[in-house]
């Protein structure tokens, strides 16, 4: 199962890293803050629409041959990306084939989670969860590397998008790895069991079901919530990263500097997403589920106050740094709480659910960071922000008073 996710998502950061030079960094298009957040709305927006269906078909289908299939279908569309990216262009076609990619990724995703208290016991999920979704992201980041690296070896030999659409091949074949690593799954067991599957597919209503039945759990949907926050605020840093080196850090007339500069500042918080996961499971036994999220949500704000005052390359590693860290440990954290509450029959709706949320989020932080940014990525504003949100988040959403345990774990 570590396999299958962790090949599929180097591949992520393969295809991400071209898809990023080819939109992004490419020496003819400029960036600004509204093009990169399309960008980061394509990539993140798929899910939020095919989310209440997703669920439903984890919950009633054999979510093994789901992931297994979904990886072949997402390894096809990457080589029409191909054909597209290799012609320059860069339209609807484009566009529409993005979303079908990424929106595929969330579904493999939230069967892989649906799928892990299958596998593990309950006092093994934070620890579980701490290794796959970390050795997850950190997969991402080092596929982005790749990525990046083998950009540069084929740029000596050829055009620019022509090297996008070879990187983007190298990821299809992550894709069919994974599809093939699936096998050693058998059918039934990352579920649904054999008694909890039905035909009947209802989509939006079921995916309320889901939310009816975390209602009961309300410290798990709270969680959520402060989840989608912090990738939210997370998303907006991220994006404000990317215009600073893209064009104030390194010269907007040498795109190739800004590139390498981004995957810089992304591979110092792949660090700090492996950190926030190798300390959560201690950290939780010390302080409890409850507190320890509410701690992470509030402990980026010195990082992100300075940083607002304090523009600097080096001060955008650390905050980059902490903000993943604290951002890994909330999210390891609550995908353990909502995975030891919530019954497997229910368990695919409420993962998708959990990702329309987080997703929509992350597309309101990059919206938001648009209208708030210049071109340059230069604001205190931004980062301020995002630490009056976190706070109230933490002091407000997650009071002692209202997130706690309501029910058996």
């Amino acid at each position: 199962m570590l396999t299958v996710r962790w090949l599929g998502q180097i591949g992520d950061g393969i295809f991400q890293s071209a898809l990023a030079s080819f939109v992004l960094f490419s020496p003819e298009r400029q960036t600004s803050a509204t093009s990169a957040a399309t960008a980061f709305a394509v990539v993140l927006l798929p899910y939020s629409v095919v989310g209440p269906y997703a669920g439903v078909f984890l919950d009633r289908f054999s979510r093994q041959r789901i992931v297994g299939y979904a990886n072949l279908l997402r390894a096809f569309d990457l080589i029409l990306i191909t054909l597209l990216i290799k012609a320059g262009t860069t339209g609807v076609p484009l566009t529409l084939l993005v979303l079908v990619a990424f929106g595929i990724n969330r579904l493999i995703l939230s069967g892989l989670s649906a799928g892990l208290p299958l596998i593990v016991s309950k006092n093994e999920l934070i620890s579980a969860n701490a290794l796959a979704v970390t050795g997850g992201s950190i997969g991402v980041v080092i596929g982005g590397g790749i990525g990046i690296g083998i950009k540069k070896l084929f740029d000596a030999h050829g055009k620019s998008d022509l090297s996008d659409a070879k990187v983007i091949l190298i990821a299809m074949l992550c894709y069919l790895l994974s599809s093939l690593f699936t096998k050693r799954l058998s059918r039934s067991e990352i579920g649904p069991a054999a008694h909890e599957t039905s035909r009947q597919i209802k989509g939006l209503r079921e995916l309320n079901e889901g939310l009816r039945i975390l209602r009961n759990h309300p410290d798990a949907l709270r969680g959520i919530f402060s989840t989608a926050i912090q990738r939210g605020g997370l998303t907006a840093a991220t994006l404000m990263g990317l215009l600073l080196e893209r064009n104030t850090f390194n010269p907007p007339s040498n795109p190739d500097a800004g590139l390498s500069g981004f995957a810089y500042a992304l591979a110092v918080a792949g660090v700090g997403f492996g950190v926030g996961s190798f300390i959560t499971p201690y950290f939780v036994s010390y302080f409890g589920r409850h507190r320890w999220i509410r701690m992470m949500m509030l402990a980026p704000a010195p990082f992100l106050i300075f940083f607002a005052f304090i523009p600097k390359e080096w001060l955008l590693l650390t905050t980059a740094f902490f903000l993943a860290a604290c951002g890994q440990a909330v999210k390891v954290t609550n995908d353990a709480l909502v995975q030891s509450q919530i019954a497997d029959e229910y368990r695919g709706r409420v993962f998708a659910f959990y990702d329309v949320a987080v997703n929509s989020a992350i597309v309101l932080g990059a919206i938001i960071a648009a209208s708030v940014l210049p071109t340059s990525g230069k604001s205190s504003e931004l980062p301020l922000l995002t630490t009056i949100i976190f706070g109230v988040a933490s002091l407000i959403l997650l009071r002692r008073s209202r997130f706690f345990i309501a029910s058996p774990s």
